[in-house]
């Protein structure tokens, strides 16, 4: 046996220590305070298995709603200038004056630019001499065309008076000659008759060239009167020359229009030499004012279709601008991009205000058709899910049910519903992520804050399925 050589106080007592007796008293007041701490415990599990109940989800709402809705294209456009105008000199010289200020606007024959024009006046004073000498040319070949004239006509009398004489002597001459034969006149008077009557045909013979030469020589005149009328013709035609060189040297806006940077200032030699001459001002005209934008090609059927029903209305909004400015489609291309599929149109805006500017880019609203009594959302109330597009639907009982609907089309903030809604229901616009069908909502009013949770950036949960 091995012996126990643990310290006297850790060894056991040969004999055990009688216990202490509990009082029966205090034996059942424990039993009862150990069942209440039970029942207590019992109790707590019990309360813990029902969850409390869910406090409403805040949602922003926005009625149902029944609208005309136009039926409409977007795009973004370029504001074109309705005409721009590149102004070159056409004659050379020194710039000698600018009559206006860059970013000015101007009038259609408003005076631009002055070129010096003394090399130019110049040239109108000697054309205008010019015609004056040949103008007098002209006057005098027309005195001697007349004088020449004159001469014929006398001629002509003289040829007249002596053809006449001529003709009495041929008849005498043949009576004296019957008067011989019969022997009733002398030899010697007969050959006296006979003499002058040859003399008459020979004056007559003379008469008769110096007419020919007479009016040979009028007709020189007449050639010559033709020549001088062409010279003066001709100086005219320099003069007029000379006066359209001279007004270039004044340069006058065609259009009206805005001007812009001035290229050349006034001390600078203009040079026109064909292609070497540069533009001294662009002009764009603003009042009106296209926007060109392009289109689909398979809206193109339609945008003709409704064309043919009256003109098509345009709304270009430049960016920071609050309003819409409003204009008509005007012109559309004769061929469509084959690159982009798309073909392009241009809006004319009467741009009173000034708002467009060319080259500014704008968001365009091609408005094709409107559509009355349609039903319309706003456009962060209808949400995707594995069903299809639905909304939540607020009920009278301020519980939200899903809703299933049709998506017709969505313009800008609006969708237009053709299923599912009626006019004077209440939809979530805001909140959806933190809902669910069942669920208790407390509207938020106007200016309180809190999360989007049915923004576009985040998917939302869909409907159970049936």
């Amino acid at each position: 046996m091995i012996p126990d050589t643990r310290p006297a106080r850790f060894r056991p007592s040969a004999a055990p220590r009688p216990r202490r007796a509990i009082p029966r008293p205090v034996r059942v007041a424990w039993v009862w305070l150990l069942a209440a701490a039970i029942g207590a415990c019992s109790g707590d599990k019990v309360e813990s298995k029902q969850p409390p109940a869910r406090p409403p989800v805040p949602v922003a709402v926005a009625p149902v709603e029944q609208k005309t809705v136009p039926l409409q294209l977007q795009a973004i456009g370029t504001v074109e200038a309705y005409a721009t105008v590149s102004v070159k000199a056409q004659v050379g010289g020194e710039l000698m004056r600018v009559h206006f200020k860059e970013g000015q606007d101007v009038k259609k024959g408003d005076l631009l630019f002055t070129i010096d024009p003394r090399v130019y006046e110049a040239a109108v004073a000697q054309a205008e001499a010019n015609l004056a000498k040949d103008r007098v040319q002209v006057q005098q070949s027309r005195a001697v065309i007349e004088r020449d004239q004159a001469r014929v006509n006398q001629s002509r009398a003289g040829l007249l008076r002596d053809q006449a004489q001529a003709k009495n002597a041929d008849v005498q001459e043949r009576r004296y000659a019957d008067l011989l034969q019969r022997g009733l006149i002398a030899q010697e008077q007969y050959d006296g008759l006979r003499t002058t009557a040859e003399a008459l045909a020979a004056t007559l013979r003379a008469d008769e060239a110096d007419v020919r030469s007479a009016e040979e020589t009028v007709r020189a005149d007449e050639a010559a009167v033709r020549s001088a009328e062409q010279t003066v013709r001709a100086d005219e035609a320099a003069l007029e020359n000379a006066r359209v060189q001279l007004g270039y040297a004044t340069i006058r806006s065609p259009i009206d229009g805005r001007t812009g940077s001035l290229m050349l200032h006034e001390g600078n030699v203009v040079r026109a030499a064909g292609t070497s001459d540069t533009a001294l001002l662009t002009i764009n005209q603003i009042l009106p004012i296209y926007v060109s934008f392009t289109v689909p090609q398979q809206q193109l059927p339609a945008i003709n279709r409704y064309m043919m029903e009256g003109k098509l209305q345009v709304d270009a909004v430049p960016a920071g601008e609050p309003k819409p400015e409003r204009g008509v489609v005007t012109f559309t291309d004769n061929t469509v991009d084959s690159t982009t599929g798309t073909i392009r149109l241009k809006a004319t805006f009467v741009n009173a205000e000034k708002r467009l500017w060319p080259g500014q880019f704008v968001n365009v609203a091609l408005t094709l058709a409107t559509e009355t009594d349609a039903i319309v959302v706003p456009a962060q109330a209808v949400q995707t899910g594995q069903q299809g597009p639905y909304v939540f639907v607020v009920k009278a009982d301020s519980t939200v049910e899903t809703r299933p609907v049709g998506v017709a089309r969505t313009q800008g903030s609006e969708t237009v519903i053709t299923k599912g809604l009626e006019k004077g229901e209440s939809v979530v616009i805001d909140g959806q992520a933190r809902l669910v069908p069942g669920a208790k909502v407390e509207v938020k009013r106007a200016g309180e804050g809190g999360g989007k949770g049915g923004g576009k950036g985040r998917p939302a949960p869909g409907p159970p399925s049936s």
